[in-house]
């Protein structure tokens, strides 16, 4: 086994050791909340808020890289299965069919976004529509199943914020906002027992790596050939 599998293999066992730990502490989702983030991060308004104006599940993280934000759009911006990647555990992203795999370059094609946009996770899974993006800001993505079906329904976003507390410094802010029917179904998936403490191992993995290579520099890539 090479060294960059081995590397993989390894990183897939700590993705599925943590996920299993925090399957098991439901005592740490205010911890998991709110990783990173300061009370004013909490608390203040954000793009987006108000399309789930009653959140039945909420989260704010947050992670500080040493990196002007132009640096960090560049690897935000470039997001998706079928893009970027999502920076976070590839191998286990991809037991569950994903097929992922992290970019480690600037791939300029895929430095623009807009709305209407679709960012996939899953190929069989319905794609995320990017509400709103603004050029070394924020991607807003939101998806609203209620017209479809008011009765079983998910309304969800997730926003991706650049602040500028320097200019070489920047913070990305993490906030997702869930309200879905009351079925158990939805109590069982998109609550606290199963997607809050996955989905939290899968957001921080995604945050530092995209600060670790935000921080490194990158490679900008003639074309999309990977």
């Amino acid at each position: 086994m090479n060294t960059h599998k081995f590397n993989d293999f390894m990183e897939t066992i700590e993705g599925a050791a943590l996920i299993l730990f925090h399957l098991a502490a439901p005592f740490l989702r205010s911890y998991r909340a709110r990783w990173g983030a300061a009370d004013s991060d909490l608390q203040r308004n954000l793009p987006g808020d108000d399309l789930v104006p009653s959140p039945k599940w909420q989260y704010t993280r947050a992670i500080t890289i040493n990196a002007p934000a132009s640096e960090v759009w560049k690897w935000l911006v470039q997001i998706g299965a079928n893009r970027g990647g999502l920076y976070s555990y590839d191998g286990l992203e991809n037991l569950a069919g994903c097929n992922i795999h992290s970019a480690d370059d600037i791939i300029p094609e895929l430095q623009t976004l807009k709305a209407g946009d679709d960012i996939t996770i899953h190929p069989n899974a319905p794609a995320m529509k990017v509400a709103a993006a603004r050029s070394g800001q924020y991607i807003l993505i939101h998806n609203d199943s209620r017209e479809a079906d008011s009765v079983h329904y998910i309304n969800m976003n997730w926003l991706l914020y650049l602040e500028v507390p320097s200019l070489t410094t920047t913070r990305l802010i993490s906030r997702g906002r869930y309200d879905y029917s009351p079925d158990l179904s939805n109590k069982l998936w998109m609550g606290p027992l199963f997607v809050e403490p996955v989905g939290f191992v899968m957001e921080r993995k995604m945050l530092l790596g995209i600060s670790q290579r935000a921080e490194h520099g990158c490679t900008l890539l003639p074309a999309w050939n990977t």
